[in-house]
């Protein structure tokens, strides 16, 4: 197995970017999802309405890159802004037809449901058979794609275990990863789908792909050797 991609999203929600290599601690991959558009009642801005989330269309019209020490939001027209420039914040306002603000993540971490996030190309294999056509591995936002022949679902039997990737990172998968609309909406260079969270949803209970803690930390790069570790 070989890890294929590296993804970051330095906004949560937005679009993100492919890195070749990326450090890993114990909160995931560095810079991933510390941010987020948040509305004038404190919710995230998602592709989804929760507790936590509000949907906000056009936030697929926007896209997050890494920074120094804060990262940077680029608008459809090519503008970018720091993400906590004020003037950044009254343009992505201006996007989305909403008053918002792009701000850090406090005590309550970001993530959906756990710090990083794991998808297979035999899986997306899986997923060409069942709905009859390519599927792309941005829809699901995972930060890393691992290759690997077949086609079915391996990620599900990598849970409890420990997955290492290159020299030092050491990951452990715990729950499959439940999904949304998000993965039907139109994004970077895929249009609108329709069906896909539907297939998920009757093939294989909602979920694609698994999360995993950290157990040690380092830096990973395309390319990098995956094995399961005994024990």
């Amino acid at each position: 197995m070989k890890l294929a991609e590296i993804r970051r999203y330095p906004i949560k929600s937005l679009l993100g970017e492919q890195l070749p290599a990326a450090e890993l601690d114990q909160r995931g991959l560095v810079g991933d999802r510390l941010w987020a558009v948040r509305d004038v009642d404190g919710k995230l801005g998602s592709g989804k309405n929760t507790r936590r989330f509000r949907r906000m269309p056009g936030l697929f019209t926007l896209r997050g890159h890494g920074g120094d020490s804060v990262p940077v939001v680029e608008l459809p027209d090519g503008r970018r802004f720091a993400a906590d420039e004020p003037a950044g914040h009254a343009a992505v306002s201006e996007v989305l037809a909403r008053p918002v603000t792009i701000e850090r993540e406090a005590e309550v971490m970001h993530h959906d449901e756990g710090p990083v996030s794991l998808i297979s190309t035999a899986a997306l294999r899986r997923l060409h058979e069942l709905v009859g056509e390519p599927v792309d591995p941005v829809r699901f936002r995972a930060n890393l794609l691992v290759d690997l022949p077949g086609s079915d679902f391996p990620e599900d039997g990598w849970l409890g275990r420990a997955v290492r990737i290159g020299p030092d990172v050491v990951l452990r998968p715990r729950r499959r990863l439940t999904r949304c609309n998000m993965i039907d909406l139109a994004q970077e260079s895929v249009p609108a789908h329709g069906t896909l969270l539907r297939t998920v949803a009757e093939h294989h209970d909602m979920t694609f792909g698994v999360w995993a803690t950290v157990e040690r930390c380092g830096r990973i790069a395309l390319q990098d050797s995956v094995e399961l570790v005994a024990g």
